[in-house]
């Protein structure tokens, strides 16, 4: 497993050290701790029934936003459910992520010049068409690569494969991320597959994989950053296997992680938390301190309180907006059925 920094944020890997200045180590260190407020944040709005569909981040900052860290703003994210950080971070107004939540058609409207998809609920499906956005790429000579992300159960889905294979074969400018949480929802991960990592699994479809210390943010940043290079210099596709871990449920839905996980499980990858880990190494670099920290708590409390009453002030979607969305010319049935909300709209 790759890594650069240990559990008490001591380098171990010098040489594998990427070049990054303070100031970047500490944006880094800007973004975990915004978004383990967010998520904070997230998960109280949803009890309230302010927000709809949410899949917690707490343990994965490293993970998502280490190799977030790695793009350019011309690369193209593909995400899951659970990475709507990465969206934020690329671009994504927060009250567009909110709305998201909520299921309202402008939540799922990406800016202009942002390059991404709105985060996939079906499990995998954005692996095939990261394969096909990465080789879109590479056939008009453009510098930049797709980048998508999934679980480890995503990893048992038929598009896993057929996606990699396809990447694989015509040279996409891909990079597949699995985030390996240990769980898909309650099922373990050696359950899954009798593979002994997943990043292996790359050896069959004949691209690179690496397995990477998922709560390291330094290590996931220097993969990905590894990969893209690659990928732009014609060598291929990479898949990165990132071992991490979620505090949370899989979802705010109603699983119940205590029925599948273990205190000790829970202790021993609560002693890895990749927040705490870098906040370690930036102090012993005098590059961070409490007061910069509570700084960027206070900020994203007060931008969150500001998103979600913008979200709570967005008219709120119509079945008539659903079926003008959906088509540019209504067939007959659909017509009728316009006209019928209109009228109960107007009430």
């Amino acid at each position: 497993m790759f890594q650069i920094l240990n559990e008490k944020g001591e380098i171990v890997n010098e040489d594998a050290m990427p070049d990054l200045s303070d100031e970047d180590l500490k944006e880094i260190m800007r973004r975990m701790v915004y978004t383990r407020i967010l998520d904070q944040r997230s998960i109280a709005l949803n009890r309230q029934g302010r927000l709809g569909f949410y899949a917690p981040t707490a343990g994965q900052e490293a993970s998502q936003l280490g190799s977030h860290f790695a793009l350019e703003k011309e690369d193209f994210i593909l995400p899951g459910y659970r990475d709507v950080p990465q969206l934020i971070w690329h671009g994504l107004p927060l009250t567009k992520a909110f709305l998201f939540s909520r299921g309202h058609y402008k939540g799922n409207q990406m800016p202009e010049g942002v390059n991404a998809v709105s985060p996939q609920i079906i499990i995998g499906a954005q692996i095939t068409q990261a394969a096909g956005v990465g080789l879109g790429f590479k056939k008009r000579g453009k510098d930049a690569v797709a980048i998508t992300y999934t679980g480890d159960g995503g990893a048992s889905q038929g598009d896993f494969y057929e996606g990699m294979n396809f990447a694989g074969a015509f040279g996409a400018q891909t990079i597949f991320v699995v985030q390996n949480n240990q769980f898909a929802i309650s099922v373990p991960v050696e359950k899954q597959s009798a593979a002994e990592t997943i990043a292996q699994k790359a050896v069959g479809v004949g691209i690179e994989g690496l397995q990477v210390d998922g709560m390291d943010v330094l290590a996931v940043y220097a993969a990905t950053k590894e990969a893209r290079k690659r990928a732009i210099d014609g060598e291929g596709p990479t898949l990165i296997e990132t071992m991490t871990y979620r505090y949370g449920p899989h979802t705010m839905a109603g699983d119940d992680p205590t029925r599948y996980r273990t205190d000790d499980m829970d202790s021993e990858w609560e002693q890895q938390d990749p927040i705490v880990r870098f906040r370690t190494f930036l102090e012993g670099k005098d590059l961070w301190s409490e007061e910069e920290e509570n700084k960027v708590i206070e900020d994203a409390k007060a931008e969150i309180k500001a998103a979600i009453k913008e979200a709570d002030n967005t008219p709120k979607q119509k079945v008539t907006d659903l079926i003008s969305n959906m088509y540019e010319e209504l067939p007959s049935n659909l017509q009728e059925q316009m006209e019928e909300y209109k009228e109960k709209e107007s009430k």
